[in-house]
């Protein structure tokens, strides 16, 4: 997950339209950031500008977003989410720095597969004590819906990406969520109760509304 938000101008609204960077950039990234050079790649009827290290990118202009403009990975590509009203010239102007902002914000904070699996040894020990249940396995995977999964019967945990370069407060508190999964598959009054357990989980919640808010415009 990177989510990076910076103050612009705009209007508010209720439709969203996507626009694709063979509309937007037909030479401007040339010009400005040679790194951008790569021709446009054609993906059906659409085109899209590929970043540096060859990950598409998707402007995204809604009618929905005030003022801040956000940059997170979905689905494999970049997206940029701008006011409707930005210029063409100012979206020029921010996409190098937006994109290198989510490349180096994802290489910064990534963590491992194995820094997984000890950061759940430890929740088990400080908040799951009289659990005998263990993990088979805990791995990242790409997940644009939910932000873990957990299946009991073969006792596998799934941890979404976009949590790679979230606070550890964050990740923490979906990995005990589902570690809790583990015995109890549900989320009832018995599941609620462990999870309250976990001092941080009302910040936790908070930051994760506000990733969705971000990126929902």
């Amino acid at each position: 997950m990177a989510d990076v938000d910076r103050a612009t101008g705009g209007n508010s609204g209720k439709s969203v339209d996507n626009f694709y960077q063979e509309e937007l950039f037909p030479l401007t990234l040339t010009d400005m950031a040679p790194s951008y050079s790569n021709p446009a790649k054609k993906v059906g009827k659409n085109s899209t500008l590929l970043a540096p290290d060859g990950v598409p990118i998707k402007i995204i202009k809604s009618k929905r977003r005030k003022r801040n403009i956000a940059a997170y990975r979905e689905n494999g590509e970049i997206v940029i989410s701008v006011p409707f009203r930005t210029s063409r010239a100012e979206i020029n102007s921010l996409v190098p720095e937006m994109v290198s902002r989510v490349i180096s914000n994802e290489a910064r904070g990534r963590r491992s597969e194995r820094e997984l699996r000890y950061r759940s040894e430890e929740l088990m020990a400080r908040y799951l004590p009289d659990f005998f249940e263990r993990a088979s396995s805990i791995t990242w995977r790409e997940m644009s819906e939910r932000w873990g999964s957990c299946t009991t019967v073969d006792q596998t945990i799934r941890i979404s990406q976009r949590l790679a370069s979230a606070p550890g407060y964050v990740l923490d508190y979906v990995l005990f969520h589902e570690l809790i999964h583990l015995r109890i598959p549900g989320h009832g009054k018995d599941f609620q109760n462990i999870l309250a357990r976990f001092e941080d989980g009302a910040r936790a919640e908070a930051f994760l509304e506000g990733y969705e808010a971000g990126r929902s415009g």
